[in-house]
């Protein structure tokens, strides 16, 4: 199997052997992962299960490149306060009290600090989990660790939270299928998919390939391991997988796979991204059929497909339908009205008119925020890149019409005062001329 790293190892940790073959893992996965091991997930294990594991969880090597993973994401610090600073300063004295209580079976999780954020977008407020740094530790070794069993069966159409695989990936894949003719969509949303997983029959997928029993363990001990909120305190988690967990995204990906084979054998164009995904067909009655099918799948799972979200869209008619960020509509694609408002925001939120800062380091923030949009949004129909470098240059001469003490936004002559040549020259990017030139790295 080929194994294609996605990130180079930290200097204090060195790569073990890889096989060769087509399998792609994860940075910590194949320096994990031995040889040996990987030529027996190859030709498969005796039984389809693997006993010996949690000794690869525990070993002091997997922890400490899982502490520099969770060092390198700097989150913030769980229920206990302890932050990334302190683990990277304490780093070998908190994987080894780790490693030992893993050896010991006296390792506990905390619950995860549950914390309300706003909503883009909404006046809404959203649930985001924080598990403690020491938990997101053991949980990075524990994906090491489990991630290749799983991903080596996985199903082609299934794009997130896997190694090599991108959101670009599917969005191509979804063109290319439209202009095949698979333009009915079955457009399908599972309300509240993550915290609705049913946690029993999610243990006996993992349970299928894994017997290690203190594995088995490791998995329920998170899945139960509750949520601690100011107001209401500690709550148990009787369903779903731990918000913010390293380890949910691999799991939610488990309890879709049987979805995903199901329609891989029926040869349907299914495109999945995590939980958001689409099947296109040929005609509506056969969109109708895969429907019907889909929520039939999810009522035997457990899950509830949602009402209003979920609907067949002909995109080859006015409407069309929304996916990774993206609206398509006949034969063409531009970015969804939600994700140009959140530029919108995070522009502004960078253009205030009493920034202190110097014209260029504001035009510098810009220009990062900027072309990381690009750089997912490259390839849009439309005039989308034309309209925001208009209302940029409008908000940085609003910026500049109040430091001159006049009032009002950046308009009329000042178009004439502050010409687009004025803020190029300031190094103000332009995104329609970037769009239009090619990617310096189109992988």
């Amino acid at each position: 199997m080929k194994l294609i790293p996605e990130l180079p190892l930290p200097e204090t940790v060195a790569p073990r052997p890889k096989a060769s073959g087509e399998l792609a893992l994860s940075l910590g996965s194949s320096a994990v992962w031995t040889e040996r091991m990987l030529a027996t997930l190859e030709r498969g294990i005796t039984g389809g299960k693997w006993y010996s594991l949690i000794d690869k969880v525990w070993d002091e090597e997997t922890l400490r490149m899982a502490a520099w993973a969770v060092i390198r994401k700097d989150g913030s610090p769980g229920v206990d306060g302890e932050s990334c600073e302190a683990l990277e300063q304490h780093l070998g004295e908190i994987t080894l009290g780790l490693s030992r209580e893993l050896k010991s079976g006296s390792y506990q999780p905390e619950p995860v600090k549950r914390v309300w954020i706003d909503k883009p977008g909404t006046k809404e407020k959203r649930p985001l989990g924080v598990p403690c740094v020491r938990d997101r530790v053991v949980q990075t070794a524990l994906l090491y660790v489990l991630e290749p069993i799983f991903e080596c069966d996985f199903a082609e159409h299934s794009y997130g939270f896997r190694p090599q695989r991108r959101a670009q990936d599917a969005v191509a894949r979804v063109e290319q299928l439209l202009r095949e003719g698979l333009v009915f969509v079955v457009d399908v949303d599972f309300k509240g998919y993550f915290d609705s997983i049913p946690q029993g029959p999610l243990e006996g997928l993992v349970a299928a390939k894994v017997a290690d029993g203190r594995v088995l363990a490791l998995v329920r001990q998170y899945l139960k391991q509750g949520v601690m909120e100011t107001a209401k305190g500690w709550q148990p988690t009787e369903q779903g997988t731990p918000q913010g967990a390293v380890i949910s995204p691999l799991l939610a990906n488990i309890y879709l796979d049987p979805l995903d084979q199901r329609m891989a054998r029926a040869k349907r164009a299914m495109t999945r991204y995590a939980d958001d995904f689409i099947i296109q067909c040929r005609t509506r009655a056969e969109a109708e059929a895969v429907l019907a099918e889909v929520q039939a799948w999810a009522a035997a799972a457990g899950l509830t497909v949602h009402p209003q979200k979920t609907r067949i869209v002909d995109a080859s008619q006015p409407g069309g339908f929304d996916f990774l960020g993206w609206h398509f509509e006949r034969g063409l694609k531009w970015p969804r009205e939600k994700s140009e408002k959140r530029i919108r925001e995070a522009i502004r939120a960078r253009t205030g008119r009493t920034d202190g800062r110097a014209l260029s380091g504001i035009i510098a923030a810009l220009n990062r925020r900027t072309k990381g949009w690009l750089g997912y949004f490259r390839g849009s129909n439309g005039d989308i890149y034309k309209r925001l470098d208009r209302w940029i240059r409008m908000r940085l001469r609003s910026i500049q019409r109040k430091r001159d003490r006049r009032k009002g936004r950046g308009r009329g002559r000042d178009h004439q005062r502050y010409p687009n040549a004025y803020w190029a020259e300031l190094g103000l990017i332009s995104l329609e001329a970037l769009a239009r030139a090619k990617p310096a790295n189109p992988a």
